[in-house]
């Protein structure tokens, strides 16, 4: 008796499993998948990695206004080449500086309080200021943006990063910066 029970169980475990090209269909579709989803993902990311620094630089903005109602002086953010002091020279991509100008010389001085220093972007993340913000941006202790000449001071930095739409990240006549999404390609 228990040796026909035995062979019935022996019967019924055998012929589960699977074949050889069952298994050799199942990995064509899982890497017909996988090289399907991979540039979606990347894709993803990179626009992920741009968003994340053009809220970055809002945050930034935000900080640099709020620092200088806080402080009561002037506080300006400027790009960097050696984070020490402000340059003149490429984009901010290279870092910046963030720190309270209370002499209003719109240079980081020995006695100056630097709040924040950021170097390279890295990820292959660009941006670049117009005119008005293309070298600083200057807060007064009110929280407005203004220039060191006391002119009004709006603008827009673009984040770019290649092959993906261009952020802008747009300084308000209140001070206050918005991130806008573009249709622009960058290169």
């Amino acid at each position: 008796m228990e040796t026909a029970w035995f062979r019935e169980r022996c019967r019924r475990t055998t012929g589960r499993g699977f074949t050889f090209i069952e298994i050799t269909i199942a990995l064509v579709i899982f890497g017909l998948l996988l090289t399907a989803a991979l540039p979606a993902y990347r894709d993803w990311i990179a626009a992920q990695q741009l968003a994340n620094h053009a809220h970055y630089i809002a945050d930034t903005l935000d900080i640099a206004r709020s620092e200088a109602i806080k402080h009561g002086y002037r506080v300006n953010l400027c790009k960097t080449r050696d984070r020490r002091q402000c340059s003149d020279v490429g984009g901010w991509e290279q870092g910046w500086l963030l720190f309270v100008d209370e002499n209003r010389s719109g240079q980081v001085d020995d006695d100056t309080i630097v709040l924040r220093r950021e170097g390279p972007v890295g990820d292959g993340i660009t941006m670049h200021g117009n005119r008005p913000v293309e070298d600083y941006v200057s807060y007064t202790s009110l929280g407005h943006a203004r220039l060191l000449s006391g002119a009004l001071q709006m603008g827009t930095f673009v984040i770019c990063k290649p092959g993906q739409n261009a952020l802008k990240v747009v300084l308000a006549n209140s001070g206050r910066a918005r991130i806008d999404k573009t249709k622009d390609r960058c290169p």
